[in-house]
């Protein structure tokens, strides 16, 4: 029998521990190749189901035809690796593996034809554990949902577990997933820097220290789990990550921004903290509104955002009746100055810098902006220079709201 301190990836250990409490309804596993993220989920959810005796689970992959090569073998590796083996039967028609003292059952499903999970007929007890492995393969968040909807309908637990090495590109749908945040799920980054070497073997931790040393951005991506871009992100500075309380509070010189808009754009409001010494820009709040006139995100900004006359706004100046309705309403509201080169300095201002962080739960647009901010490509699909006017209102909030401090470093 099993002791899960000895074969479960330590990296793991806390998010089992939050699991077993009950406070998790989905963990959202990524991370870089030899992370364990497979390892861990497939014991977790055979752990799982042996302690509860009436659910089930499904696996799913985007593609049938890679379930058995993939997540079905897996699963019975799990059983051995537990020391169950024996308690489980394995089946390829139907695919799935069945807990003998109670008749429970892992079924594997691809996404080929959503139909096939019309066929699912369960013996008894209910599904509670379904696992979407590759979630990035999947058509999008659209299906995922979808399928979660049909599966997860009855009795007192229901987790889902999504594990995926995230693509370069930041734009990626289920890299755009993971940064959001939804009550009761757990996000996990995990390496194989966090796995014990015995596990991966001296070829695996050859070949990664080799492919750092030759492709650090490759590696980057494929071992650490890092969303890289590839080389087409304009910004590569970008961190993610709460900014505390205890930040806010010693936070103390503070710039905010106005970029116009209306409709389709929208009109986008930003607060930011800069630390000088350190050369990091903290972006902590935002507002975003459509189909808004000037008094009404006037009012935005007084009533929700508590500015007062006294905390300077910088806008962007092309609208100076704008301006002059914020100052009107008791705003303190300047445009920014413009000039030749201005965009492009300020650009690069902020992808200079050691690093700009960002509260993706305080600044979920902002955070999706910067993140996916890519440089323009020429018709060939070639990366040039030039940075899209598009898609970039919180961004533009951004630079405005700091050429202060930019204006003075030499434009």
């Amino acid at each position: 029998m099993y002791k899960l301190s000895e074969v479960m990836p330590p990296a793991f250990f806390e998010l089992h521990r939050q699991i077993r409490s009950g406070s998790v309804s989905e963990a959202l596993c990524q991370g870089g190749r030899g992370g364990a993220k497979s390892s861990y989920i497939s014991e977790e959810i055979e752990v799982q189901m042996m302690r509860h005796p009436d659910t089930h689970a499904v696996v799913l992959r985007r593609k049938e035809n890679t379930l058995r090569r993939t997540v079905y073998n897996q699963y019975i590796w799990a059983a051995g690796a537990l020391g169950v083996s024996s308690r489980w039967r394995a089946t390829v028609s139907p695919m799935e593996l069945t807990y003998l003292p109670t008749g429970q059952k892992i079924m594997f499903f691809g996404l080929d034809d959503p139909g096939n999970l019309k066929s699912i007929k369960l013996p008894f007890g209910y599904v509670a554990y379904v696992h979407f492995e590759e979630l990035d393969q999947f058509r999008g968040p659209e299906e995922v949902r979808s399928v979660e909807q049909s599966l997860l309908r009855g009795g007192p637990i229901a987790i889902t577990f999504k594990s995926f090495n995230p693509p370069a590109s930041a734009a990626n749908w289920a890299n755009q997933y993971a940064r959001e945040s939804k009550p009761g799920q757990v996000k996990h980054h995990s390496t194989y820097l966090e796995t014990p070497p015995e596990w991966l073997g001296t070829r695996f931790l050859a070949d990664a220290e080799h492919l750092k040393e030759l492709h650090p951005l490759a590696y980057r991506n494929e071992y650490l789990g890092e969303v890289t871009g590839g080389g087409a992100n304009v910004f590569e500075n970008i961190q993610l990550r709460a900014i505390t309380d205890d930040e806010l509070a010693r936070f103390d010189r503070i710039y905010r921004g106005i970029d116009w808009g209306y409709y389709p754009d929208p009109w986008a409001y930003n607060c930011m903290h800069y630390d000088a010494a350190r050369l990091t820009l903290y972006i902590f709040d935002e507002a975003e509104a459509y189909r808004k006139g000037n008094e009404e995100t006037a009012r935005i900004l007084q009533e929700e955002k508590r500015i007062t006359p006294y905390d300077l706004l910088t806008a962007d100046s092309a609208e100076p009746k704008s301006v002059a309705d914020y100052k009107a309403y008791g705003l303190n509201c300047r445009g920014a100055a413009k000039g030749p080169g201005s965009v492009e300095y300020s650009m690069k201002w902020l992808g200079r810098l050691a690093a700009i962080i960002i509260d993706p739960d305080r600044c979920p647009k902002s955070a999706k902006e910067f993140s996916e901010y890519e440089f323009e490509r020429d018709k060939e699909g070639n990366l040039i220079s030039s940075y899209p006017d598009a898609k970039n209102h919180h961004i533009d909030a951004v630079r405005y709201g700091m050429q202060p401090v930019w204006k003075q470093r030499g434009e």
